[in-house]
């Protein structure tokens, strides 16, 4: 049979024989372009027959063209049977034309929905892809289920990840009538719409099995649970009252009332946002009768090579697979969760309502289902995604009272084994962690070695409290030692390691008490602190409520500035004089209480000293008044200033008074270009100035004399002139005092002996 595609709006089926694909519930449009984000699209399914072995035991679909789709499962007809063996399929990639690796499915989704016409395994994202294989190696105790198919899903949007899912032709029977497909890039000639068959899905098939066990909710399936991850095919009891299981709570049809949550809702994309197609999902959702108990976790065991932006592609093509290809009434997850951490609303009925999912087998009327996008047996999911389960978990709990952390009893519905191997009858109670995953109610590898192991930190994440709390720079201050010092605003920096998104908020607190508070984004607050010594640290309040604390960090607010224990003062110094140049020495001492940092000469010119000097060598120009400023930091950056102002003033040896004999010299080496000598013993000069501090200035050789110094009467010194090397207008004598005042220097001629002569040029003084 010619399979033959019609157009947008047409539903074409051709005949379910091997090797031959069906195009089975197609309608709507196919496409996002030009639509709002609202709009539904109906994604498309065709379907290919595995050719079943002779033994019943194992079946293939050989490697074929196919269609543009995106997403796979192998389904098959009655739902209560079980596939025992290894399904695996691969996809040839649109565009690379690259074949993946055989991808291993799920063959036991342990869903529980009722309404189910087939069975199935778990659909896997692929990708855009146009070609196909599967295999199953069944057990050789058992045979395979009948009515094996591959169900291929077809993006009603684009994807990202390969382009445009728009049927380019359509892969029919090959014209030799061999099965092998072939591809036709025109539409066969089209007929009248009364040539056009459509199908429904079929009804579930009946069993004449006794029941064992029932949950009393319509979306707990009749399927009894696997001996394993892929248990043998067999019939399970049907959906009645059980006595034994009076005590699992009801599905109800009438709408509850919204309970409110202990914390904050977290941003949920409606199912709009995935573009779901209500049309084919028409029947009224189930609520719990009383309330959810607990979450359990999934991963929806498909690739994790997606980009966030397919997510709303990939959850409607579960949501087509779930429904038309299974015949569930709707997606059985309640809630959808990409790697990036974006939430997804999954069975309708409300998101902050109790919604009957179809998730966990014999434990849908007391929970609620949460999947993550991806497989997740090697590797957890990202943090995005965790911290949005934990979120989402948190709120679903938290309108029931139940704290993410604890443990609480679910009563069995239907008889039951999990992973690990515990049994369990109809009407007992079970005790689970509030967060669980799926195969702790069910024989599944759900949700994945590496996302199970990773529980513990979705309920940390849930429950609360912040971990990894830590304390990090203190930052507007300065060390001393160890310790921060702080003399005005200063910035507390922290981190944590769990996500902002559970955070409510930080407080600083000092000596205790709250300083300062932020949102549970910031990483760091500004406050300022009293003088003294204090204890700092952060405080993180978790959304639930409960609290963490960081170690605490000694921080000394200090805001007494530096002291001049001795005042800038200034003096004259020996070395060269000239006019524009005379040598002086600024002088000061600094100190702080706690830690002197340094000392800057801010004027007339800009100099920085350690903690530990106390002088400095300078010029000042002669007859010119010179204020000098200094500003002492501590290591906090307090800061005091003083300041000190001298004028040098030059005085020539014509203003001294002599006696004795004295002879002119002249020499531009001089100051002013004359200079007195003299060799006469006792002959003398004496200068009067008022000021507080005076230098000698002279010429120097290898043959000068020596002189007795007097000052105000009284004799200080004896100078030798002599020097190695020839020197003019060297301030080779100094005298200082506390005070300006009058004073007077005399000089006399000793006459030595074989160098009897001196030359000078007169004094300098500071006034």
């Amino acid at each position: 049979m010619r399979a033959r595609w019609w157009g947008t709006g047409t539903v074409v089926v051709a005949a379910a024989v091997c090797g031959t694909l069906a195009v089975q519930g197609v309608g709507g449009g196919f496409g996002h372009d030009g639509k709002a984000a609202a709009d539904p699209v109906r994604d498309r399914v065709r379907s290919a027959a595995l050719d079943v072995r002779g033994d019943g035991a194992a079946a293939t679909l050989a490697r074929r063209d196919a269609e543009p789709f995106s997403m796979l499962g192998i389904s098959w007809e009655k739902p209560s049977a079980k596939l025992a063996g290894k399904v695996e399929v691969r996809s040839r990639a649109v565009g690379s034309g690259k074949w993946s690796n055989w991808l291993l499915l799920d063959s036991d989704r342990g869903a529980g929905e009722q309404s189910a016409s087939r069975g199935g395994t778990e659909p896997a994202w692929v990708g855009l892809s146009d070609g196909v294989e599967a295999r199953i190696n069944g057990r050789t105790t058992s045979k395979l289920p009948a009515g094996l198919r591959l169900d291929m899903i077809t993006s009603g949007g684009k994807s990202t990840g390969g382009g445009d899912a728009e049927p380019a032709a359509y892969v029919a029977d090959g014209p030799d009538d061999t099965g092998e497909p072939v591809a036709t890039d025109t539409p066969t000639e089209t007929p009248e719409p009364t040539d056009v068959t459509t199908t429904e899905p079929a009804p579930p098939e009946e069993t004449t099995a006794e029941p064992s066990a029932v949950e009393s909710s319509p979306e707990e399936s009749s399927e009894p649970p696997a001996e394993s991850p892929s248990a043998s095919e067999s019939t399970g009891p049907t959906e009645s009252a059980s006595p034994s299981a009076s005590s699992s709570p009801s599905p109800s049809a009438a709408v509850p009332t919204a309970p409110p949550s202990t914390v904050p809702r977290p941003p949920i994309t409606p199912r709009s946002g995935w573009h779901a197609d209500e049309s084919i999902s028409p029947e009224a959702p189930a609520y719990i009768d009383g309330k959810i108990k607990a979450v359990v976790i999934h991963h929806t065991a498909s690739t994790n090579d997606y980009t966030c932006g397919e997510a709303p592609s990939i959850i409607n093509a579960v949501y087509t697979y779930d429904v038309t290809g299974l015949g569930w009434k709707d997606i059985g997850y309640n809630f959808v969760v990409d790697k990036c951490g974006t939430i997804y609303e999954g069975r309708k009925g409300g998101v902050d309502l109790p919604v009957v999912g179809a998730h966990a087998y014999g434990f849908n009327s007391q929970t609620t289902g949460i999947a993550v996008l991806g497989t997740y047996i090697d590797a957890p999911p990202p943090m995005a995604a965790m911290a949005s389960v934990a979120r989402l978990a948190a709120w679903k709990l938290g309108q029931y009272g139940v704290q993410p952390d604890s443990t609480v009893t679910l009563t069995t519905a239907l008889s039951g084994q999990n992973l690990a191997g515990k049994t369990w009858q109809p009407g007992e109670e079970m005790r689970l962690p509030a967060i669980h995953g799926h195969r702790d109610g069910y024989n599944t590898l759900c949700p994945g070695d590496a996302f199970y192991n990773a529980l513990d930190t979705v309920r940390t994440l849930a429950a609360g409290p912040v971990t990894g709390l830590t304390l990090g720079t203190v930052t507007g201050t300065g060390v001393v030692g160890t310790t921060p010092y702080t003399n005005g605003p200063l910035t507390v920096s922290w981190s944590a390691t769990t996500p902002a998104s559970l955070i409510s908020s930080f407080q600083v607190l000092v000596d205790g008490k709250t300083a300062a508070t932020v949102a549970g984004s910031a990483t760091s607050a500004k406050l300022t602190l009293a003088a003294g010594t204090h204890k700092v640290q952060v405080k993180a309040v978790h959304q639930s409520g409960r609290t963490a604390t960081s170690l605490t960090r000694t921080v000394v607010a200090d805001t007494t500035a530096p002291s001049f224990t001795t005042k800038p003062n200034l003096s004259l110094r020996t070395g060269t004089v000239n006019t524009t140049a005379v040598p002086l020495t600024l002088g000061w001492k600094a100190a702080d209480n706690v830690s002197l940092k340094e000392t800057r000469l801010t004027a007339p010119l800009a100099k920085t000293y350690g903690p530990t000097v106390t002088s400095a060598a300078h010029t000042a120009k002669s007859g010119a008044a010179t204020a000098w400023t200094l500003r002492a930091y501590d290591a906090v950056g307090n800061s005091a200033t003083a300041s000190v102002s001298g004028t040098p003033v030059i005085l020539q040896e014509t203003s001294a008074a002599r006696t004795g004999t004295w002879t002119t010299k002249s020499s531009a080496s001089y100051l002013g270009g004359k200079s007195l000598g003299s060799s006469t013993k006792n002959a003398s000069l004496t200068w009067t100035f008022t000021g507080r501090s005076v230098a000698w200035v002279v010429s120097r050789s290898s043959a000068s004399g020596q002189v007795d110094i007097y000052v105000d009467g009284k004799k200080l010194t004896t100078a030798d002139l002599k020097s190695p090397t020839t020197a003019y207008r060297n301030a080779l004598w100094t005298k200082t005092w506390p005070t300006s005042a009058k004073h007077t220097l005399k000089i006399v001629v000793r006459a030595t002996a074989g160098r009897p002569a001196i030359t000078t040029d007169g004094i300098a003084y500071l006034k």
